[in-house]
């Protein structure tokens, strides 16, 4: 072969140039397939390579983190029906996922993350979470954001523990839901993430291109750890208004005994006829119970479900309960002795549980239940509590509770006597806080001996619908009403209310303003101002269909609390915490504030139920208190732990004239009557 310069090139040249271009190609293809395998290696076990083409790798930043390392990914969205040309109107369903890696040297225990929805979302469902406040899906999350925590991996551990296992250092969450008012090419991204344990700082999360935000969380040095709760695997014991303990007792291979405690521990917290929930994660139902009921006895969904196919041979019409969501309340008085349901020394008061401050011994509540467990779990060790935790009763304050955590087994006292405790097999904590409701559901009247008129309780206190009040203006101001108003419901105070305002020369509006809407109210009337001292008056209405027993009203006196002297026919006792507050409670006999009824004459009025009682205080401390100027009224009211709507305004004294005795005729009357229903009850 020759060139074009007549050059000779030797056989033996060319074959070892071929030989070194083959070698080449394959080593590159080699290196190829080496690389991908490499790459998909660090996505499944850490390693430093990026991501296998079908996700992003993880940012650099990760690699350098030592705390928790946070991530938000957004994967898709589509448009949903109906199709709206408005863009804030149009429904779009969204994927996204979180992750919350452990990348530091101590366990996290019981972790949670926030995440800052921003664009009116709709979470359907969190597959790997719960949400903190027990509230199930869908939920509405694209206002406030929302707190989640792990559903079964609740604990991260370690790398150094656990010899880099992804699987229990990390926890992912994989969100579905419902979003609005982006354009077509947006990307909902929420406005932040963070951590939410004690004991760590977050910075501002970062983004990456439109769809990845993370952050590296790292422990505050300035966070003091005590050393047993740094010594212990377990979480020290949290506080809140409600505690639930849920303690298992015995564990056999299929089934467990457990026992939930309930401590009442704010001091101006209560429940009546309570009801408790919670759901279940792994098919459990309830066999039997002792301490408290569930509404509902039904074993069909055991027959028909798991349950059915894992106990083929067993008798479920003996089954106390098989929902995944039962409700469970309290039993009556009348089975406390009860051989098979009874016999607890905290259950069966009816539901009843009272601050500590009223009633000691009543202020827990307890009942025990058999749990039965399904395959892969029928061991003694497998162990899942309950999540989605809710307590309420029906006029008492909203409960907001938390999951459940793990926390060092509960120590009782030895049954037989000895100075020995018994540990529990395993003991979970759920912390519930009360939470201030949309409506109050109490409201309170402000009146005085200086002034005729009586300031009634704000229009739609405890709420209003303008589709069932088209006659009425909810948004109009309440009117002044005379004495005698008060003792009749609202629909019988609008003559009144237009006579008076008629001998007043009081404006009357075209559309007159809707009633307070509340089941109970309250009015504070000041009885008299002197110079060492001053009284007032105070009077409960019950206009509702059930009686309260065991009643109590907490009024707070910025201005007065030091110089309380006496109550007359309540209980009074004042209050460490909440500040300046004072509590009143029936005396005993007298601790029923009995249901509105129909009058003696059937074509009066009804007449609600009532309570009253002079107050007494001196002026050793507020010397300049002025009463008329708003200083002798409580600046907030509750009723039975809710709190109650109060005026905007105070009585003043530019109607009174020499016959405003007519007041203290009205009270008079207010108490003999009270006395006279009392005395009969």
């Amino acid at each position: 072969m020759e060139t074009s310069s007549s050059m000779k090139i030797p056989w033996s040249l060319l074959f070892l140039l071929f030989l070194g271009v083959f070698a080449a190609r394959v080593e590159v293809s080699y290196g190829q397939k080496a690389a991908k395998l490499g790459a998909g290696a660090g996505a499944s076990g850490g390693g430093d390579d990026g991501g296998d083409g079908d996700k992003p790798a993880p940012p650099p930043e990760q690699e350098d983190c030592d705390g928790i390392f946070l991530t938000y990914t957004f994967i898709s969205r589509e448009k949903e029906y109906p199709r709206k040309k408005n863009v804030s109107a149009q429904a779009w369903a969204f994927t996204s996922e979180a992750s919350i890696l452990n990348a530091g040297t101590e366990t996290l225990k019981a972790w949670k993350m926030y995440v800052g929805f921003q664009n009116r979302e709709i979470l359907v469902s969190a597959d790997g979470a719960v949400l903190v406040d027990g509230s199930d899906f869908p939920a509405s999350v694209g206002k406030n954001g929302t707190y989640l925590s792990g559903d079964q991996q609740t604990d991260l551990k370690n790398s150094v523990d656990t010899a880099g296992d992804i699987e229990q250092i990390q926890a992912k969450i994989a969100f579905k839901g419902t979003q609005f008012g982006l354009p077509a090419k947006a990307v909902p991204m929420p406005k932040t993430i963070r951590l939410v344990n004690d004991g760590y700082k977050c910075p501002a999360p970062r983004i990456r291109g439109k769809t990845n935000m993370f952050v590296c969380c790292v422990p505050d040095p300035k966070f003091k750890v005590k050393k047993d709760d740094k010594d212990s695997k377990f979480l020290p014991r949290q506080n809140g208004d409600l505690s639930i303990t849920y303690d298992v007792l015995d564990s056999y291979s299929n089934n467990y005994m457990a026992q939930v405690t309930i401590d009442n521990l704010h001091p101006l917290g209560r429940l009546d006829h309570w009801n408790l929930t919670w759901e279940w994660q792994k098919n459990e139902f309830i066999q039997t119970m002792r301490g408290a009921y569930t509404h509902k006895t039904d074993m069909s969904e055991c027959l028909y479900g798991p349950a059915g196919k894992a106990y083929k041979d067993m008798d479920f019409s003996k089954v106390m309960n098989c929902e995944k969501k039962p409700t469970i309340t309290d039993l009556p008085p009348t089975m406390k002795d009860n051989e098979k349901v009874g016999k607890l020394p905290k259950c069966c008061r009816n539901g009843t549980i009272l601050p500590t401050i009223m009633n000691e011994t009543q202020s827990q509540a307890q009942f025990q239940l058999q749990v039965f467990k399904l395959p892969p779990d029928d061991n003694r060790t497998a162990l899942t509590p309950p999540q989605k935790w809710s307590i309420y009763g029906p006029v008492n304050p909203n409960y907001v509770c938390g999951p459940p955590i793990r926390v060092a087994p509960t120590l009782f006292p030895d049954p037989s006597g000895l100075q020995s405790t018994t540990a529990a097999v395993a003991s979970w904590q759920v912390v519930c806080n009360i939470t201030k409701p949309k409506v109050p559901r109490c409201c309170v009247s402000f009146s005085g001996y200086f002034s005729e008129s009586i300031v009634p309780c704000n229009t739609c206190a405890c709420g209003c619908k303008e589709d069932e009040n088209p006659n009425c203006d909810p948004r109009a101001k309440a009117m002044l009403l005379p004495a005698e108003a008060l003792l009749v419901p609202f629909a019988n105070r609008t003559q009144k209310a237009e006579a008076w305002a008629k001998i007043k020369h009081f404006d009357i509006p075209k559309k007159l303003p809707c009633g307070d809407n509340c089941g109970v109210s309250l009015n504070w009337h000041i009885d008299s101002d002197y110079q060492s001292g001053w009284t007032a008056r105070l009077t409960l209405f019950n206009w509702g269909k059930e009686p309260f027993q065991d009643w109590f009203t907490a009024v707070e006196m910025n201005k007065a609390f030091l110089d309380y002297e006496n109550v007359y026919s309540f209980n009074g006792t004042r209050m460490v915490k909440p500040k300046n507050t004072i509590l009143f409670q029936g005396l005993k006999g007298l601790n029923y504030l009995i249901e509105m009824r129909n009058a003696t004459n059937p074509k009066d009025p009804r007449v609600p139920g009532k309570q009253q009682s002079v107050i007494s205080f001196k002026k050793h401390h507020y010397h300049g208190i002025n009463i008329k100027a708003g200083e002798g009224f409580p600046s907030r009211v509750l009723f039975n732990g809710e709190e109650c709507s109060l005026p905007k305004r105070f009585p003043n004294g530019a109607d009174h004239q020499a016959s405003s005795n007519v007041l203290l005729i009205f009270f008079s009357a207010i108490a003999s009557f009270v006395f006279m229903t009392d005395r009969f009850h």
